[in-house]
């Protein structure tokens, strides 16, 4: 099956719809899709279900798509960078799952596994908590969390073979991993294609059983989400 799409809109053709649950990875503007976002936004599909460790910014990364308020609900670990965020959810405008970070890394990747629900600490006596089981063992309390499968899952990698075979690059590979095992389907931006055989096996972080689509954006922006420099 060929993998490899010519560009964003064409790699999201016939797959995104309206009220479906997108998965994206990235942490702040490190590693996004930032392409594939874009095609999303283009595509104008909506009452979207968002599952990321953030929203991105105002006008940028998923902020573009609260902007043109194709986001119904954000399922996230940090939104303090975006105002536009902030607006909709004060005004109810926009529904808003709080998970701690490190429990929605476990629910993607128990949703990619097959692992239906999970027991943490996390949480626990909070209002994470709220709603939800919460059950001892070995005389400690636990809360249970259902996993994440997203209808689509986008995200990015350094490179790619054909195959989908993916390596990330340093910290950009954050949430992606997760969030490529959590999709039903998968697309894939990266900045380099390579032929089958030139990854090393033991250098692929995802396997391309996972991957669905790719497509390459050699130059991607990467913003920079907040600079600071020392005083002179």
């Amino acid at each position: 099956m060929k993998k490899v799409y010519p560009d964003a809109a064409s790699a999201l053709a016939g797959v995104v719809k309206d009220g479906q649950t997108i998965a994206v990875g990235g942490f702040g503007l490190c590693g996004i899709p930032e392409a594939l976002i874009a095609a999303l936004r283009d595509s104008a599909v909506q009452n979207l279900t968002a599952i990321s460790n953030n929203a991105g910014v105002d006008g940028f990364g998923l902020g573009q798509l609260l902007t043109t308020r194709q986001i119904k609900k954000m399922i996230a670990s940090y939104v303090g960078e975006n105002k536009e965020f902030e607006r909709q959810f004060l005004a109810g405008e926009l529904e808003l799952e709080f998970t701690p970070q490190g429990t929605l890394a476990e629910k993607l990747r128990a949703g990619g596994a097959g692992i239906p629900a999970f027991f943490t600490k996390t949480g626990v006596g909070t209002i994470v908590a709220d709603g939800k089981e919460v059950r001892e063992f070995d005389g400690e309390h636990y809360v249970m969390e259902r996993s994440l499968v997203a209808d689509v899952s986008l995200v990015k990698a350094w490179k790619a073979d054909p195959t989908g075979n993916l390596v990330y690059h340093k910290t950009a590979r954050n949430f992606n991993p997760n969030v490529a095992m959590a999709g039903k389907i998968t697309i894939v931006e990266v900045e380099e294609l390579v032929g089958v055989g030139e990854i090393d096996p033991d250098s692929v972080h995802t396997p391309g059983i996972f991957v669905h689509r790719i497509v390459v954006n050699a130059t991607p922006e990467k913003r920079i989400e907040q600079r600071t420099v020392r005083a002179q």
